[in-house]
């Protein structure tokens, strides 16, 4: 359904069910899944690619040039993925020459005020909350949870299952399965709630557990936890993408919280 105050270039690829509200506007080059809805107000740029029954609120500007100076026009994209809900005045750019697109995972909830930069990569299942605000190139994995006001620095990772605590400045890259807070951003505990909440066991709670605390509770560097972790934890998928995780790091993971 589409309002006769909408503008919807000739060009775009808009499927039959999409419903558009007044005083939208779908430029060329823009590709939307069915069942999917989009509020008043929305600006939706070249570039975009949108899939099934997402919810975009009014306000939101998606596909936008990005912000990065290097940008020279080059051809670039943003692709979001099925049933995310993206709320008002969200903004969502396109990528540069770094990446050549932007991503948004499914399942995805961007609520108010969120930005994400040029060539950010979202993972599915992932929730910023109200202004949070994502330099470019950064990249969060499937589960994570960004409380209000977080700010992310440029190239940072943050790993899969993640709770960041709301007002944090996220300046280095954040393992998978914890939480974080404070100032300066440190590790704070396993996520255990919200990995009961998809369904991990009590073991492989506890056996994330083993695995921070040589990272973080026994006095060893990095490397040296690493080694050890290598050395007397079994093999198992969550043991492995925490040191895999670790070792790719390229700005250094958070540190463990030293109460003064």
């Amino acid at each position: 359904m589409k309002q006769p105050l909408a503008y919807v270039h000739p060009e775009s690829d808009v499927s039959e069910n999409v419903v558009i509200e007044p005083f939208v506007t779908i430029d060329k080059d823009v590709v939307i899944g069915e069942g999917t809805r989009i509020g008043s107000n929305v600006t939706i740029l070249p570039g975009t690619r949108i899939g099934k029954n997402c919810k975009i609120f009014p306000g939101a500007v998606v596909g936008a040039i990005p912000q990065d100076l290097k940008f020279r026009g080059e051809y670039s994209t943003v692709e979001i993925g099925d049933n995310t809900t993206i709320r008002e005045f969200v903004t969502v750019h396109r990528g540069t020459a770094a990446r050549g697109k932007t991503t948004v995972g499914s399942n995805c909830l961007l609520m108010a005020y969120v930005h994400v930069a040029h060539d950010c990569k979202v993972g599915n299942n992932v929730i910023l909350v109200n202004n949070t605000q994502l330099a470019g190139e950064v990249i969060i994995d499937d589960w994570a949870i960004l409380a209000g006001m977080t700010a992310v620095h440029q190239f940072v990772h943050i790993g899969s299952h993640v709770m960041i605590a709301g007002g944090s400045l996220v300046r280095k890259d954040v393992p998978p399965f914890i939480k974080a807070g404070r100032e300066p951003l440190s590790y704070v505990g396993i996520n255990s709630i919200g990995l009961r909440r998809r369904n991990f066991s009590n073991d492989k709670i506890r056996e994330v557990q083993d695995i921070y605390r040589y990272i973080y509770q026994k006095g060893l560097n990095t490397s040296q936890a690493l080694e050890v972790i290598e050395a007397e934890m079994p093999a198992s998928p969550e043991r492995d993408e925490i040191l895999l995780f670790v070792k790719d790091s390229k700005r250094g993971i958070i540190r463990g919280y030293f109460p003064d």
